[in-house]
């Protein structure tokens, strides 16, 4: 845990201190753009932020490779295919936040940067079915593996539309990764010091490094260089984790030939009945950790798509402009998106660690109804001055009558 620490603190000191110096190279560079009709500031912000993530990364990754305890992550080529892809999709997201990409070629980009990944081993191994264990051959798990990282690498681009939201929301689902896979290689016995839980650790540390120059007001924003980025390191930790729950029997009939069914029970049986959720978590926390922007991302493409418009045009009916809409000032908008990403991220990970799901599903449940009195509070305070208002007008217009008539 000593090694995950200082890694967490170079992440958080490396980035904190690379991005002022990455703001004045955005200025000079002329990347601080007019204010467009859907930005919800009012001012130019320089972007590029996402360089000093970058940086903070790549400098946590170099540092922990030095560590011995850490030494063991780094005998596979995965974490050199993280530094290139990682650094591929930086150099897209420049170009895009300085002169602006299409957005076929950006898909482009972030295919050729998922490719990377899977060829460096960032690869899906095998998906839980209800009734079987599915074992994905080379080719379709390699396909799965990309189309995964496109669409959250997107996700997070869609929920960096406020100040500090798309760090704030990867930095709790990173926390969560973390601890979701740090228990359960206590319980079950795997290397504590494994890819998966350093990569998670570092992506927080970098995204708490980058909130205290980008929370509201931002000084800086990550821009597309960041929220690919960040996208793309989330995607590499939910697929490797992924594989660390590999059945047993998956393991041994897994070909070349392709997908492989394997019967549920044999599978729960290897690893344990009493952790037979371990088996589906792997898929499933990403699905809910990453609730908020991946519901985001679904309804913007259904409703632009209904609209005539491409999935990619820009509008300003995602979910935080919504809650602004509501009435709640930009930094309440924030922290509301970042309780709703803790509830759902931190509720999944509690239902494999503690015993009693019941107990956990009713504090979920309270936290949740705390959360939608806390959006709605701006529409009742509006109502209640409304209130008010008619009130205090009916008794000083029946007050003021008597007043003129005795005159």
């Amino acid at each position: 845990m000593r090694e995950y620490a200082l890694t967490f603190v170079i992440a958080v000191a490396v980035t904190y201190l690379l991005t002022p110096a990455v703001r004045r190279a955005a200025v000079a560079f002329g990347a601080a753009p007019p204010v467009r009709d859907r930005d919800v500031h009012t001012e130019p912000v320089p972007r590029m932020g996402g360089i000093a993530i970058y940086g903070g990364f790549a400098a946590a990754l170099l540092v922990s490779a030095q560590l011995p305890h850490l030494r063991g992550v780094f005998n596979t080529d995965t974490w050199e295919g993280l530094l290139l892809a990682g650094g591929l999709i930086t150099v897209i997201g420049v170009v895009d936040d300085k002169w602006g990409i299409g957005p076929v070629a950006k898909l482009a980009g972030q295919t050729a940067a998922a490719g990377i990944l899977v060829w460096r081993g960032v690869e899906m191994l095998w998906l839980p079915l209800p009734t079987t264990q599915l074992s994905l051959g080379p080719w379709l798990g390699a396909v799965i593996s990309i189309m995964l990282i496109v669409v959250t690498i997107n996700a997070v681009n869609f929920a960096d539309g406020l100040d500090g939201l798309a760090a704030g929301i990867v930095a709790i689902s990173a926390f969560a990764f973390f601890a979701y896979y740090y228990v359960a290689a206590v319980d079950q016995g795997y290397e504590r010091q494994s890819y998966p839980a350093m990569i998670a650790i570092i992506l927080a540390g970098v995204c708490i490094g980058f909130l205290g120059h980008n929370f509201h007001p931002a000084r800086v924003f990550m821009g597309d260089t960041g929220s690919m980025l960040l996208g793309l390191l989330m995607t590499s930790i939910t697929i490797t984790v992924t594989g660390q729950f590999i059945p047993e029997p998956a393991t041994r009939e897994r070909g070349e030939q392709g997908a492989v069914s394997v019967p549920t029970g044999e599978a729960a049986e290897s690893i344990g009945s009493d952790h037979a959720l371990v088996i589906f978590l792997p898929v499933l926390l990403p699905l809910l950790v990453l609730a908020l922007p991946l519901a985001d991302l679904t309804l913007a493409v259904v409703r632009r798509t209904m609209a005539g418009k491409s999935p990619f045009a820009p509008d300003k009916k995602h979910l935080h402009h919504r809650l602004l809409e509501l009435g709640h000032s930009h930094a309440r908008a924030v922290l509301l998106m970042y309780l709703w990403a803790a509830i759902i991220a931190f509720a999944s990970v509690s239902l494999s660690v503690f015993n009693a799901p019941y107990m956990v599903l009713a504090v979920t449940t309270l936290v949740a109804a705390c959360a939608v009195a806390l959006i709605t509070l701006p529409r009742w305070q509006r109502w209640r001055r409304r209130y008010r208002g008619f009130g205090s007008g009916s008794c000083s217009v029946s007050g003021k009558a008597p007043s003129s008539g005795g005159q």
